[in-house]
C-alpha cells in the first residue's frame, strides 16, 4: 500500500533511489516548430546516471533547506515516486512556484501516484501564495498528457533560465486554485 509523506533534508542521500527506475523510452516527443505544438518522431531512453542522481540528491536537499516542498510516495519505505516545488516565486508578478521535479518510478507509473503527487504539489504552493505552478515539462508525449489532464497549458511567461537550459522541454503552468 503506498504511504504519501513530506520528505526532510536528511532524508535525502543516495540510498533514498537505491530501488527507484527513472527509466523512459520515449519514442515521439511534443516540439514547437513555426510557433505550433507538433508531434516528432524522436526515440530515445532517458534514464539517469549516477552523477545525475547525485545532482537529484543535491537539489532535492536544496528544495527543503531554502524552505520549498518534497512531497514522496512509498510502498513499504521504498521510494516509488516524489514531488519538489521551490519556494522562491517567479515570474514579473511574483505568482509562479516552480514544480522542479515529479518523477514516478517506471515500476509503478499508471497507478494515479504521479496525480497525487501533483495534487499536494498544488496544494502547498496554494498555501503558499502561489496563483500557478510553473512547470519545465519533459517533451515525451505520454508526459505532455499527464500534464495536459492535470489542467497544464502553455505558460504564459515563459523563465528564461528553464527555457535555455532544457530547449525541448515544454513550459506549462496550472492554476493553483
Amino acid at each position: 500500500m503506498i504511504q504519501y509523506r513530506e520528505v526532510y533534508a536528511q532524508e535525502i542521500d543516495r540510498s533514498l533511489f537505491a530501488h527507484f527506475t527513472r527509466r523512459q523510452a520515449v519514442v515521439n516527443c511534443v516540439r514547437r516548430e513555426a510557433g505550433e505544438w507538433k508531434i516528432k518522431e524522436d526515440p530515445f531512453i532517458d534514464d539517469w546516471s549516477e552523477e545525475d542522481y547525485q545532482t537529484l540528491v543535491r537539489c532535492l536537499r536544496n528544495t527543503v533547506q531554502t524552505g520549498g516542498f518534497v512531497y514522496a510516495a512509498f510502498d513499504e519505505d521504498v521510494l516509488k515516486g516524489f514531488v519538489s516545488v521551490e519556494a522562491m516565486p517567479l515570474g514579473n508578478k511574483k505568482e509562479y512556484l516552480d514544480l522542479s521535479s515529479l518523477h514516478v518510478s517506471a515500476d509503478w507509473r499508471g497507478k494515479g501516484i504521479g496525480r497525487k503527487l501533483f495534487v499536494a504539489a498544488k496544494r502547498w504552493a496554494k498555501e503558499k501564495g502561489a496563483k500557478k505552478l510553473y512547470i519545465s515539462s519533459h517533451s515525451a508525449v505520454e508526459t505532455q498528457a499527464f500534464y495536459r489532464a492535470m489542467g497544464c497549458v502553455e505558460a504564459m511567461e515563459y523563465n528564461q533560465k528553464h527555457a535555455e537550459a532544457e530547449p525541448y522541454d515544454c513550459q506549462l503552468e496550472c492554476a493553483v486554485e
